[in-house]
C-alpha cells in the first residue's frame, strides 16, 4: 500500500474501482478521462473523485482531465500492484480449486506459489501445477519462497489456527475466506471475504429498497 497517510482504506477501495474503469477505457483506446467521467461511471460525486486522486499527486489538467495510462500507473503504484505478490493458499477444497482457476489473480500480480492442506488424502495431489503439501510445512515453505500473503480457505474451526501459523511464518497479510473473524498479531493485515455476509447485506438493501 502507499505510504501516503491521506489515502484511507475507503479511498483505496474506490481506487480499485477507478482502475477497473480506466483499464476498460484504455482497451477502447481512450486517452483522457475527467473526474466527472469516473464519478458518473461509479455513482459518486466528482468532488469525491478529485479528493481520492489528489492523493496520487498533480496528475490532472484543468480542461483536459487525466491521462488514462498515467493515471492507471499511478493507481497501480498506490495500491501496491505494480509488482508481483507471492502468496500461499491453505486449504485444497472446492473453494481453493476455484481460486486457483481464477485468472484475475495473476493478471493483478498475485501469484500463488504453494498449496497446503491438513488432509493426508489430499497431500501429494497436483492442482493447477502445484503439489498439495502438508500444513506442517507452511512455515518453512513461506520463508523459502518469500511469500508475503496468505490465503485461508479452510473450515471456520481451523481458520484461527491457520491464520496464526501464517503470521508466525512471516506473511504480511491474510485473505480469509473462512466464515470466522481472525485475531492476528498487530502488523498483519487481514481482509475477510464472507460470501454469506455479502448476501445478507444484499438482502437487507433489497428489502430496504422495497420499504420493508
Amino acid at each position: 500500500m502507499t505510504d501516503d497517510p491521506r489515502l484511507s482504506r475507503a479511498s483505496a477501495a474506490r481506487l480499485s474501482l477507478y482502475l477497473r474503469c480506466l483499464e476498460g477505457w484504455e482497451r477502447d483506446g481512450r486517452a483522457t478521462a475527467s473526474s466527472r467521467d469516473l464519478a458518473d461511471a461509479l455513482g459518486v460525486t466528482d468532488a469525491q473523485v478529485r479528493r481520492d486522486l489528489a492523493c496520487l499527486g498533480g496528475l490532472g489538467r484543468r480542461g483536459v482531465g487525466y491521462g488514462v495510462p498515467a493515471l492507471i500507473a499511478a493507481i497501480r503504484q498506490a495500491l501496491g500492484i505494480n509488482r508481483e505478490w507471492p502468496a500461499v493458499l491453505v486449504g485444497a477444497g472446492n473453494l481453493a480449486r476455484a481460486l486457483l482457476r481464477y485468472r484475475g489473480f495473476a493478471e493483478r500480480g498475485f501469484r500463488i506459489v504453494a498449496l497446503f492442506d491438513a488432509d493426508a488424502k489430499k497431500v501429494g495431489e497436483r492442482l493447477a501445477g502445484l503439489e498439495v503439501r502438508p500444513v506442517a510445512e507452511v512455515g518453512r515453505r513461506v520463508r523459502e519462497l518469500g511469500a508475503e500473503l496468505g490465503i485461508v480457505a479452510v473450515p471456520s474451526e481451523a481458520a484461527q489456527e491457520v491464520g496464526e501459523l501464517l503470521a508466525a511464518a512471516g506473511v504480511r497479510g491474510v485473505l480469509n475466506f473462512a466464515p470466522a473473524v481472525l485475531r492476528l498479531p498487530e502488523g498483519i493485515a487481514v481482509v475477510n471475504v464472507d460470501l454469506t455476509i455479502q448476501l445478507e447485506q444484499l438482502a437487507f438493501q433489497v428489502q430496504a429498497g422495497r420499504g420493508g
